[in-house]
């Protein structure tokens, strides 16, 4: 008899992202509250140029265009994703303020000292070579602009079993925080600001439907539903997933204690 070969989310991972671009929704940790907090920390204001680094559908970008007066560069490594993001920037008259490309987060297509900040949010966790990526994004930053992440975050060292559960239920890796620390500090960065979060599933989820608004949430959850049963790659990848949850079983009571999500800021 042969043994059913375990299949991870990080095994799936590019049909992940797929499917978030196809129904027009990307989140991150601590939601719309970090991204106002990244935004204070990086000191954006009217007038000032920032790169989004994986920018997803565009919310963040969308969201300080708009709301903050700035030039915007949103990057993804995804076409679907920056699609969705110039839909976004086009039904919220911004489009004069933001720009979307596809691009490597590790191989910056932008000149020496063009931005005043880079941002990313949970997205330089998922790279192979976060160090390298850390780099560029300090590369293209003026002297004295700031480089702000909002990444996943182990709060102390887990469990090996740990890691690995976490890995098969979502596809991620986060650093511990002593490695976020090391590698913001080896970018050279100064003034670094190092802040980090218990997780709250809940209020998270509530603060995505606020910043989607209920219109786009509901056409996020009706291009899911429609997805599922027009499309058997869809329904593949879906049921795959929940096989996935079914053999992990329910998240260890002891994960909060240990999972987080980091504010990383500093200044070049």
């Amino acid at each position: 008899m042969h043994n059913k070969k375990q299949v991870s989310l990080g095994e799936l991972g590019p049909s992940y992202f797929d499917l978030q671009a196809d129904i027009g929704s990307t989140k991150h940790a601590g939601s719309i509250k970090t991204t106002r907090e990244l935004i204070e920390l990086c000191n954006l204001n009217e007038g000032k140029y920032v790169l989004d680094v994986g920018c997803g559908v565009g919310m963040t970008s969308c969201y300080i265009a708009k709301n903050h007066s700035c030039r915007v560069v949103g990057i993804d490594n995804s076409e679907r994703m920056i699609d969705r993001s110039n839909e976004r920037a086009k039904r919220e008259s911004i489009k004069d303020r933001v720009e979307f490309r596809v691009a490597d987060a590790q191989n910056l297509p932008f000149d020496h000292n063009l931005f005043d900040a880079v941002i990313s949010e949970s997205v330089t966790a998922l790279l192979e070579d976060k160090q390298r990526a850390l780099s560029e994004y300090v590369r293209v930053t003026k002297p004295s602009g700031y480089v702000g992440l909002n990444e996943m975050t182990w709060m102390k060292t887990p469990p090996k079993e740990l890691v690995e559960y976490y890995y098969r239920s979502t596809g991620i890796k986060p650093e511990t925080f002593d490695n976020w620390k090391k590698l913001i500090k080896n970018s050279r960065l100064k003034n670094i600001i190092l802040r980090t979060y218990r997780m709250n599933a809940i209020s998270d989820f509530i603060d995505i439907i606020k910043q989607l608004g209920f219109k786009d949430f509901s056409t996020a959850l009706h291009r899911f539903l429609f997805l599922y049963i027009t499309s058997s790659a869809y329904r593949t990848y879906i049921n795959a997933q929940f096989n996935i949850y079914k053999e992990t079983g329910p998240p260890p009571k002891t994960i909060l204690e240990y999972l987080g999500y980091g504010i990383f800021v500093g200044r070049k």
